[in-house]
């Protein structure tokens, strides 16, 4: 299994059009997106983990014409849980339309950024480079990463610290990991303008935390 990490605009495209009508709400802000799915009973249902008044957007979420169900729950860690459920579109849900018709997995959460919807498909090599190409015009992408998926692997990569983790994933990017191996750490340290030794010591530290935490 390969993973392929996107960022996507507008994000109401990407995934569905009520998207818009949160995004501008005043009163809170779209942190991550939990889960999202097309229902066979014609709904979508999205749950997203939000900052900010609680209980005015549980106000417009119950006015919304489109919105047939919801709840807003309030989190330990701060800020709120909302969860939504609303008419399918037929346009406006192309990261859905795309992973089901390429049967990929969308790897959640889905975090939104200045510059987008950063968002993690995992599927066959195949499989995610037809699913390039069947995005639709109206959506703009860049590809952020690619490489083998490993379930959890986000939370084995949580203790690099970001220069470890820039130097580890542009060793999966050129080849380093692959047999046979396709790059040196002099190839890494052109691509990062640092030394080969410096390459050495981040991969050599990065490794070892990888491989403690998939053997604790």
């Amino acid at each position: 299994m390969q993973y392929l990490k996107l960022t996507l605009t507008p994000t109401e495209r990407a995934i569905h059009p009520v998207d818009e009508f949160i995004a501008d709400h005043a009163a809170a802000t779209r942190e991550e997106l939990l889960h999202v799915d097309a229902r066979n009973d014609g709904t979508t249902v999205l749950l997203y983990r939000m900052e900010g008044d609680r209980e005015a957007f549980d106000e417009a979420l119950t006015a919304h014409e489109h919105i047939t169900d919801h709840e807003v729950v309030d989190v330990e860690e701060g800020g709120f849980h909302a969860f939504i459920q609303t008419c399918s579109a037929e346009e406006g849900s192309a990261l859905l339309g795309i992973a089901h018709q390429n049967a990929l997995i969308i790897d959640t959460p889905l975090v939104f950024t200045e510059d987008g919807l950063r968002a993690t498909l995992v599927g066959t090599h195949g499989n995610l480079r037809e699913a390039l190409g069947t995005l639709p015009k109206e959506l703009h992408f860049t590809v952020d990463n690619a490489g083998p998926y490993v379930p959890g692997g986000e939370d084995l990569l949580s203790p690099l610290t970001d220069r470890q983790l820039e130097v580890f994933e542009t060793a999966v990017e050129e080849g380093y990991y692959d047999v046979p191996r396709r790059a040196t750490h002099k190839d890494i340290a052109n691509c990062l303008g640092c030394a080969p030794s410096t390459v050495d010591e981040h991969l050599r530290k990065a490794e070892s935390r990888v491989v403690s935490g998939l053997v604790q």
